[in-house]
C-alpha cells in the first residue's frame, strides 16, 4: 500500500525551523552562546519520545490513527505557548555570573526547558510513530524525515531576509497545521478543524502579544533608551538583524590619546551606530565626505608615521572611517577588505540616511577576508582595524598563525603588520596574540621573534607591530616619541628595560592573579610588559600557568578561549569577572554534563524493562554502541564541515545553511538507497565505513589547501564546490541508521533505537565543541572516522523478532 509521509515531512520541516528560529531569538534577545540550550532541549525531547514509545509501544500503536490526526493541532499550540513563555522568561546571564544572584537564574533556565520541551517531545513522538507504523519502509521514512529537516533549515533561513528574528515562529506554525490537511483516515476532517482553530488562536497570541525584545544587558539597550534615540533603518537577513541607531551617544569608536587637545586634534565625530543582533559592529558617518581630523592622535596611527605614503592592505573599513583615517595619515594606496556583507553593501549603496561612501583615488574596496586578499600585491602596512574581530564570526581567522604568515609574505622590505587587541576585559588576550605572533614568525623562518615585535598600548587597547626585517634603533626612537607625545605606553620593543620602564607608565595596568583574585604588583605596573619577552621567546610565564596561551590556528580558530577548562574550580570562583565571550565554553560544559545524564538514562531503558524492548541480549548490547556511534559520528562530521565552510564562504550563516541543508538532503537520498541493501545490510554498512574513512582522510590531507587556494573564487563557485565535496559523504551517512533499524524488528526496540540516536545527538554538539576547542577540528573529524569504524564492528545484525504479536498499522481501508 502507498505510504503517506507528507505529514512527517511537514512536521520535520517545522521542528527544525522552530529550532533555528529559537536559536536566532537567543542570539538577538540574549547572547548566542545560550543557543546551545535550544539544541539540548530539541534532542532531549526527541530522546524522551523514543523512550516513552519504546516502553508503551503497544498502546501507542493501537491509538496511532487518532494520535497522528490530533498531534498537528497540539503541536501548533505547544509551539506557540513555548515561544510565548520563552519570550517572557526574565533570564539574565549577567546575574547568572553573580554569586549573589545566580540561584533565581537556575529556575529561569528550568523555565526554558519547561516551556519548550513539550513541543519537541510531541514532535519526536510524531516522528517516532511514523517509524513504528512503517517499519517495513524505514529507509523511506528516514528520507522524508531528513529532507523535511533540510527544507525546514532552508525555509527559515530564506524567511530571515524578510522577517525579523522575533517574527519567525508564527510562520512556522503554518506547516504544522498543514500536516493535518494531509493526514488520511476517518479523523481527517476533525484534525483539519482542530488545526485551523489552534492556528488561529496561536497566531493571535503571538502576533498581538509578542513579548520578544532586547534585554537590558545588550549593547543596544542603553543608547536606544536615551532621549530622542530612534532606529532610522533596519535590515533583516540570516546573518543577523541590523538596526541603524541615531542617538546622542554614538561616536566613532577609536582609541584617542588623552593629549589630543595638546596636539591640536579634535575628538571623534558623532555618527550613527550600526547594531547586529543588538551588538554594535560599526559607526557609520553622518554626511560625506568623512573628516577624520582625529586620526593623528589615534593609537593605530604609528605605522603610518613610521612609513609615510604607505601602500596599505586594510582589513575592515569600520564603516568607511578607517579608510578615511588611512588616507588622512598619508597612505598612497589603500586596498580595503570588508568581509561583512551588510557593511560592504552600506558603504556602496547607503542605508537610510547614511550615504554611499565617496570614491577616493587610490582606494579599492573588496568583499573578502584578509586571507583571500594576500595574493597579487605587495604592501608597506597590513592593518587590521580595531573593530574587525567582532564585526563577523569568521573574522577570528584573520588572527591565526596561518594568516599572520601570509601577511608577512606580502610585506615590502621594511613593511609592518599592525594587529589590534582589546584589553578591556583581560590583558591576557594580548599575551595570547603575542604567542600567535611568535608561532607565525617561527613558521616564516625567523629565529628571534622578540627582535621583530613592538607592543604599545593605551589603557584599553594594545597594538602589536610585526616587522619581517626587525626594528632599527631609529624606528624604535620614532615609536617611543609617538607614544610619549600621546601618553601611550611601550610594553615591548627590542632592548626594553622592563624595570626602568615602570618608572614612566602613563596607563597603569597592574598584574592580577586569576588564581587569587588579587593585584600582585606594587605601584605602577604594565602586566603585558612583565611577560612579553618571555612569551615571545617561548619561555614560561605566570599567565601560561593560569591561562591558555596556545597560538590561534585555523584548526583552533578560537580567539576568546583563554580559560583553561582543567581549572574549572578556579574559573567558577572568578565567574563574575569573566568576559561574556568566554562564558560560551562554560555553557557548553553544562549542556554536555546534562546530555551525558540524559544519554545514560536512555541507555538504561533495556535494563529497566527488557520485556518491553523485546530484542535479543546480543542485539541490545551491539545497539547501545552502534546507534550512539552513528549520532556522534554524523554530528562530528557536520560540525567539522560547518566550521570549514564558514571560513571558506567567509560567513558563518552561509556555511551553516549550505552544510546543514546539503547534508540533510543528500543523507535523505542515501536513506532511500538503503532499501537496496535489504538482504545484505552488513555489506551496506561496510561500504559506508569505507566511504567515510576515505573521505575523512582526504579531508584531513587536502581540504585546507583547497580552501586556501580558492578563497578568491566567486562565492557561487566556492559554494558549488562545497556541495560537491559534501555529497558523497552525506549520501553514505544516510545509510547506517535505516540499515540498523531494518534489523531491529518491529517491537519496542525500534523507537528505543531512535531515542538512543536522539540522546547521543544531545551529547555530540557540546562534545565536538569541547574537542575542537581543546584539540582542534581535525581531531573532531578523526573521532568521526573512528566512530564509524566502531559502528561497523557493532552493527546489530539480529534476526527479525517473531515471538510476539506485532500490532500492524491500520490499512487505509480499515481507517
Amino acid at each position: 500500500m502507498a505510504v503517506n509521509l507528507v505529514p512527517l515531512f511537514l512536521v520535520s520541516l517545522a521542528a527544525v525551523g522552530y529550532e533555528t528560529a529559537l536559536t536566532r531569538y537567543f542570539a538577538v534577545a540574549k547572547w548566542s552562546e545560550y543557543g546551545y540550550w535550544v539544541i539540548s532541549i530539541v534532542m532531549v525531547g526527541f530522546a524522551l519520545s523514543g523512550v516513552v514509545l519504546a516502553l508503551w509501544r503497544d498502546g501507542f500503536a493501537r491509538r496511532a490513527p487518532v494520535l497522528m490526526a490530533a498531534l498537528p493541532a497540539v503541536l501548533v499550540l505547544t509551539a506557540a505557548a513555548g515561544y510565548h513563555f520563552t519570550t517572557t522568561n526574565p533570564f539574565n546571564p549577567l546575574q547568572l555570573q553573580n554569586p549573589a544572584t545566580w540561584q533565581p537564574q537556575i529556575w529561569n533556565i528550568a523555565g526554558y526547558y519547561a516551556a519548550l520541551l513539550p513541543f519537541f517531545f510531541l514532535a519526536g513522538l510524531f516522528i517516532s510513530l511514523n517509524f513504528v507504523r512503517n517499519a517495513q519502509h524505514i529507509g523511506r521514512v528516514y528520507a522524508f524525515d531528513l529532507t523535511g529537516a533540510g527544507a525546514g533549515a532552508a525555509s527559515v533561513l530564506a524567511a530571515m531576509y524578510a522577517v525579523h528574528a522575533f517574527g519567525l515562529v508564527p510562520l512556522l506554525l503554518v506547516p504544522l497545521a498543514l500536516a493535518a490537511v494531509f493526514t488520511g483516515g476517518p479523523h481527517r476532517s476533525k484534525a483539519v478543524l482542530a488545526a485551523v482553530l489552534a492556528l488561529g488562536l496561536a497566531e493571535a497570541v503571538l502576533l498581538l502579544d509578542n513579548e520578544a525584545a532586547y534585554n537590558d544587558f545588550k549593547a543596544i539597550y542603553a543608547p536606544l533608551h536615551t532621549p530622542d534615540a530612534k532606529i532610522v533603518a533596519e535590515v533583516s537577513s540570516p546573518r543577523g538583524d541590523y538596526a541603524l541607531l541615531d542617538d546622542f551617544t554614538e561616536r566613532v569608536d577609536t582609541d584617542i590619546s588623552n593629549n589630543a587637545g595638546m596636539l591640536g586634534v579634535e575628538g571623534p565625530p558623532r555618527s550613527y551606530g550600526l547594531y547586529r543582533d543588538g551588538n554594535r559592529i560599526a559607526a557609520l558617518p553622518k554626511g560625506q565626505p568623512i573628516k577624520p581630523s582625529y586620526a593623528a592622535a589615534a593609537l593605530d596611527a604609528l605605522p603610518y608615521e613610521l612609513i609615510p605614503h604607505a601602500r596599505v592592505m586594510l582589513a575592515g573599513a569600520s564603516g568607511g572611517f578607517r579608510t578615511a583615517e588611512a588616507l588622512r595619515l598619508g597612505a598612497s594606496q589603500v586596498r580595503v577588505l570588508e568581509p561583512e556583507p551588510e557593511l560592504l553593501r552600506i558603504m556602496r549603496d547607503g542605508l537610510g540616511p547614511v550615504l554611499p561612501i565617496d570614491a577616493a583615488p587610490g582606494v579599492r574596496i573588496r568583499g573578502a577576508g584578509p586571507l583571500a586578499g594576500t595574493g597579487g600585491g605587495v604592501y608597506d602596512v597590513v592593518d587590521l582595524s580595531a573593530d574587525f574581530l567582532d564585526a563577523a564570526d569568521t573574522n577570528a581567522t584573520a588572527f591565526t598563525r596561518e594568516a599572520l604568515v601570509s601577511y608577512l609574505h606580502i610585506l615590502a622590505p621594511g613593511g609592518i603588520v599592525s594587529i589590534p587587541v582589546s584589553i578591556r576585559d583581560f590583558p591576557v588576550y594580548a599575551l595570547r596574540v603575542l604567542s600567535t605572533v611568535r608561532a607565525a614568525l617561527v613558521s616564516a623562518g625567523i629565529g628571534d621573534p622578540a627582535a621583530h615585535v613592538i607592543v604599545y598600548r593605551s589603557a584599553w587597547n594594545v597594538r602589536i607591530l610585526v616587522s619581517r626585517d626587525g626594528w632599527s634603533p631609529a624606528r624604535i626612537a620614532v615609536a617611543r616619541k609617538f607614544c610619549d607625545d600621546r601618553s601611550f605606553d611601550m610594553s615591548w620593543y627590542p632592548g626594553l628595560d622592563v624595570v626602568k620602564a615602570r618608572t614612566n607608565i602613563y596607563n597603569d595596568l597592574p598584574a592580577v592573579s586569576f588564581d587569587k583574585g588579587e593585584v600582585e604588583s606594587e605601584g605602577p605596573d604594565d602586566a603585558i610588559a612583565d611577560e612579553a619577552q618571555a612569551v615571545l621567546s617561548g619561555h614560561p610565564s605566570p599567565s601560561k600557568d593560569q591561562f591558555n596561551l596556545a597560538p590561534i590556528t585555523l584548526d583552533q580558530p578560537f580567539f576568546y578561549a583563554v580559560l583553561r577548562l582543567d581549572r574549572i574550580g578556579t574559573i567558577m570562583k572568578r565567574l563574575e569577572i569573566l568576559p561574556q565571550a568566554e562564558v560560551g565554553a562554560l555553557v557548553n560544559l553544562a549542556v554536555l554534563a546534562q546530555a551525558v545524564v540524559i544519554a545514560a538514562l536512555v541507555l538504561l531503558v533495556p535494563l529497566a524493562a527488557p520485556g518491553r524492548i523485546r530484542a535479543p541480549r546480543a542485539g541490545v548490547l551491539r545497539s547501545v554502541v552502534y546507534f550512539p556511534a552513528l549520532a556522534l559520528g554524523f554530528l562530528f562530521i557536520e560540525i567539522y564541515l560547518i566550521e570549514k565552510a564558514s571560513f571558506w564562504l567567509g560567513d558563518r550563516t552561509d556555511g551553516f545553511a549550505l552544510v546543514l541543508t546539503g547534508m540533510l538532503v543528500f543523507s535523505g537520498l542515501g536513506s532511500l538507497l538503503s532499501e537496496r541493501f535489504g538482504a545484505r545490510p552488513r555489506h551496506g554498512m561496510a561500504l559506508v565505513a569505507a566511504v567515510v574513512l576515505a573521505w575523512c582522510v582526504a579531508a584531513l590531507l587536502f581540504l585546507e589547501p583547497l580552501i586556501l587556494g580558492t578563497l578568491d573564487w566567486p562565492i557561487w563557485a566556492r559554494g558549488s564546490l562545497l556541495l560537491i565535496l559534501i555529497a558523497p559523504v552525506s549520501v553514505a551517512l544516510g545509510l547506517p541508521f535505516p540499515l540498523g533499524l531494518s534489523t531491529a524488528g518491529t517491537g519496542g526496540f525500534l523507537p528505543w533505537a531512535w531515542g538512543l540516536n536522539g540522546a547521543f545527538s544531545v551529547v555530540a554538539t557540546p562534545l565536538a565543541n569541547l574537542i575542537a576547542r581543546e584539540a582542534g577540528f581535525s581531531r573532531v573529524l578523526l573521532c568521526a572516522a573512528i566512530l564509524y569504524g566502531i559502528a561497523l564492528v557493532t552493527f546489530p545484525a539480529m534476526r527479525k523478532i517473531t515471538v510476539w504479536h506485532d500490532i500492524p498499522a491500520p490499512s487505509p481501508a480499515a481507517e
